[in-house]
């Protein structure tokens, strides 16, 4: 492999603390080792870019892999050795656990296959997670024949412990080394670091890819990721930290997540810097307390047991599979991008999450997107996060940005903090330019609006509000931060379209909005109007209106014979996919004209606007999210009531400066400026 730039720079800003990615696989092979354990060693051995050296330091490694190592099908020839030599070095993962019966602690070793090992009080007070799902470590055994202790007696004992994590980190040292490099360069560091090639990825894919890494330095971090198999969600959490615990799918009791009364201990919440639920889909909740406790703590990082107060900083991460297309999640109104969660995680969990990360938006892990260049040794890179996680960034935005009207509360609480987190790990000496902290800010908005839309999109009227626009604090400026899945996929075309068609945008009573388009097709026939079955009761209630009016008015418009001998087939087009139903007469008069007189809706346009009987115009409570929504979507020119006026004023700025929006008073000029007559 030939270094790049990045790696020499990397060698002389960070000597001793990095080491090749690619070595990681060619010394795991099929050995059931995390990363940062073997980086452990790599670090040890094979920090340097001489050749010759890193030959031998692999050949060091795979010697003490060999002589401490031992896998579970071996765990007799480890034990025998024990007993041959008297005592033994094992890289193994060793956990503890207490025995009421006989009041005494005993240590199990994962791959030694023995789960009564003597060890003394010391240690895990120590290390207090040898308690809570145990470490990875160095671990000397020695043996004691049993007839030194009693028939019956266990023959094997701890005589040491050396937790595989970094002895000293300097921070000062850290942040002195991250100023020898652009931030465009430390993104890639960063992306090299858990073993991914920067190059084949894009901007986006490598910002989303370190939303992963927020939950290691924000404490009481709520992260959400759903996409396909095979992405690598559950690596970051289980790999690349001592700090780390990955709770495979299955029964998550209180007990151990959080309490356990019986021994009156804090759970893996205080044990750990964050606690990671794998196939979140596949979790049984099987104790009613669970969640009613999983969201105190998530809200507030603490929760009550009986009279005990506990506070913990646990971050709780999610991943898990999206079993279809994100695109027909989110069309469909019956489904959500929350699809795959255990049916207890309802709304007041949902609205927990602080950031969802798409994981669609991520490529299939192959050996394409491994990187062969330098990276961090996973353990000093853990201990940085350790050293951030300390650290509070909450007030990052004050001066420079402002949230805009629709980030309640919570919103603000999720967003600040994948700011914090995200600035942590791009600027850790808190020096972060303007342009740096907005593109954390838009996407740490992003994160949070998708949660919040989901929820709307599950029918609560709470969280209507979801167009999210950021002010910048100094000039006023506001910008309206887009979900890609949810807006801009360009659902209304910018081409012409047959005459009859017509977008509409409406809010429906629980303040859901919809996106339409409305197709009226003609046919020789006696004047009928054909209406589907499933149209939605107000749609269908406001186009019997317009169809009512352009009856009274037929004689005077000249529209009476044609009317008389054509029939109308009239459909509505859900683009906005939440079942959202509102008033859009105006939209449809205009569609039914079109189709008459096969005269175009010029392209772009979009309708707003109900009409009643008579021809009054019935302006909107607002108008701002439903031509947020025409935006976001494709929309160039917006037909309003000219009643809605005075609202122009209160848009965000991006609607205003990109829409076209012209002003109507009545039908017939809703018609001439809608076909730009």
């Amino acid at each position: 492999m030939e270094l790049d730039a990045l790696d020499h720079k990397l060698l002389t800003a960070f000597p001793g603390k990095v080491v090749r990615k690619d070595l990681l696989q060619q010394i795991k092979g099929g050995e059931n080792v995390p990363s940062y354990v073997l980086e452990y060693l790599l670090g040890r051995y094979c920090s340097s870019d001489d050749p010759g050296e890193i030959q031998a330091g692999i050949a060091a490694v795979k010697d003490t892999l060999q002589k401490h190592y031992f896998r579970q099908d071996e765990a007799n020839k480890a034990q025998a050795l024990v007993e041959r030599n008297g005592r033994h070095r094992f890289i193994d993962r060793i956990d503890v656990r207490f025995m009421p019966s006989e009041t005494k602690y005993w240590a199990a070793m994962e791959n030694f296959g023995y789960a009564r090992i003597h060890i003394a009080d010391d240690f895990h007070r120590r290390y207090e997670r040898l308690l809570e799902g145990g470490i990875w470590a160095m671990i000397d055994l020695e043996f004691v024949a049993p007839d030194e202790q009693g028939k019956g007696a266990s023959p094997f004992h701890v005589v040491d412990i050396k937790p595989i994590q970094l002895a000293r980190f300097d921070f000062d040292e850290f942040c002195a080394g991250r100023r020898t490099f652009s931030t465009e360069e430390w993104l890639d560091v960063l992306t090299r670091s858990v073993g991914l090639e920067a190059a084949r990825l894009d901007a986006r894919q490598k910002m989303l890819m370190l939303t992963r890494l927020v939950a290691f330095v924000e404490k009481n971090y709520n992260f959400i990721e759903l996409g396909p198999r095979g992405t690598g969600k559950s690596y970051a959490f289980s790999e690349i930290s001592p700090y780390a615990i990955l709770v495979s799918g299955g029964k998550a009791s209180t007990a151990n997540l959080f309490y356990n009364n019986a021994r009156r201990k804090v759970g893996l919440v205080g044990h750990w810097d964050v606690v990671a639920f794998d196939e979140v889909g596949g979790m049984k909740v099987t104790d009613p307390d669970a969640i009613q406790i999983m969201k105190d703590y998530m809200a507030n990082g603490r929760f009550s047991r009986g009279v005990t107060q506990v506070h913990a900083d646990a971050s709780l991460v999610f991943v898990g599979n999206l079993n279809h297309p994100v695109e027909v999640l989110v069309a469909n109104a019956g489904t959500d991008l929350f699809q795959p969660l255990p049916k207890e995680f309802d709304l007041a969990v949902i609205d927990r999450f602080h950031f969802y990360m798409p994981g669609w938006e991520v490529p299939k892990n192959s050996k394409a997107i491994l990187t062969e260049h330098y990276g961090f040794v996973t353990d000093y890179l853990a201990e940085a996060f350790r050293v951030l996680r300390k650290q509070n960034r909450f007030d990052a935005l004050e001066g420079r940005f402002r949230l805009g009207s629709h980030v309640e509360g919570r919103d603000a609480n999720g967003i600040k903090r994948s700011v914090s987190g995200l600035l942590k790990l791009l600027h850790p000496a808190g020096d972060a330019d303007k342009s740096g902290l907005r593109a954390c800010l838009e996407l740490a908005m992003e994160g949070r609006r998708r949660v919040k839309e989901q929820l709307k999109k599950r029918g609560s009227f709470e969280f209507n509000k979801t167009t999210f626009t950021l002010i910048d604090a100094v000039d006023g400026r506001e910008a309206v931060v887009a979900v890609p899945e949810q807006g801009g996929k360009g659902a209304i075309s910018p081409d012409p379209l047959p005459p009859g068609t017509v977008y509409t945008a409406f809010v429906d009573e629980e303040s859901r909005v919809g996106l339409v388009r409305l197709e009226v097709a003609t046919a020789t026939g006696t004047g009928k109007l054909r209406t589907p079955s499933g149209m939605q009761k107000g749609m269908k209630e406001s186009l019997l209106r317009a169809w009512s009016l352009l009856q009274s008015v037929k004689e005077r418009q000249g529209l009476a014979q044609g009317l008389a001998q054509k029939d109308f087939a009239v459909e509505g087009v859900d683009l906005s996919g939440g079942g959202a139903d509102g008033d859009c007469g105006v939209a449809f008069y205009v569609a039914i004209v079109s189709a008459l007189q096969d005269r175009a809706v010029q392209p772009g346009t979009v309708i707003l606007g109900d009409v009643s009987v008579q021809g009054n115009i019935k302006m909107l409570p607002s108008i701002g999210e439903a031509l947020q929504i025409a935006l976001d979507n494709g929309a160039l020119r917006g037909l309003v009531p000219i009643g809605n006026k005075s609202q122009v004023a209160g848009l965000p700025e991006e609607v205003a400066e990109k829409l076209d929006i012209v002003f109507y008073g009545d039908v017939d000029r809703a018609v001439a400026k809608a076909v730009g007559a």
